[in-house]
């Protein structure tokens, strides 16, 4: 092929590209991009009558494989909480005889306060578990507390309230080791 044929070829399709986009462009049964009548907002929607003599649902009760996990993790907690009551006492005398940073007294009391900690850390642990399966219940209900969130609930709050009262104690405890 001559070079000006070669050319003319690498070109021609580039001088026809303006004719097939205005191609692309004629007029046609396109339909408009306005807004059309189904979808202009009408009518007169009213809310539904709040009927309140209407009963509400009946929730089923928390099912017994629930039951017996709750009072399990209970039973965890509590266990770790005689475990840190029998501990209290020895920790509160080292940490009163505890002297200055380093010396051998308070040693002995920051491990007695470590032993403190270990044992709240299984109360904490069926804390967190109880948390977990408060909130997969009241995702599950969301609007009204069901009898399985409120069983959670329950065994949540007397729980925390031992690792709440657990805290306190090393938090005292932690001041005057440190102080």
């Amino acid at each position: 092929m001559k070079p000006a044929l070669r050319r003319f070829a690498r070109l021609l399709p580039i001088a026809l590209l303006p004719f097939a986009a205005g191609a692309c462009s004629t007029a046609s049964d396109y339909p408009s991009l306005a807004v059309r009548d189904v979808e202009r907002v009408s009518g007169t929607a009213k809310p539904a009558a709040d009927d309140a003599s209407a009963p509400l649902p009946v929730l089923p009760p928390a099912s017994a494989g629930l039951v017996s996990r709750l009072q399990g993790l209970v039973a965890v907690a509590q266990a770790a909480d005689r475990q840190f009551q029998a501990e209290r006492p020895s920790a509160e005398r080292a940490a009163a005889a505890a002297g200055s940073l380093g010396s051998d007294s308070w040693s002995s009391a920051s491990v007695a306060l470590a032993r403190l900690e270990a044992s709240r850390s299984q109360a904490m642990i069926a804390l967190a578990d109880l948390d977990t399966l408060y909130a997969d219940a009241r995702d599950a209900a969301p609007l009204e507390p069901s009898p399985s969130a409120q069983a959670i609930g329950d065994a949540r709050a007397q729980v925390s309230g031992w690792v709440e009262a657990q805290d306190a104690v090393i938090e005292r405890l932690s001041a005057r080791v440190k102080g």
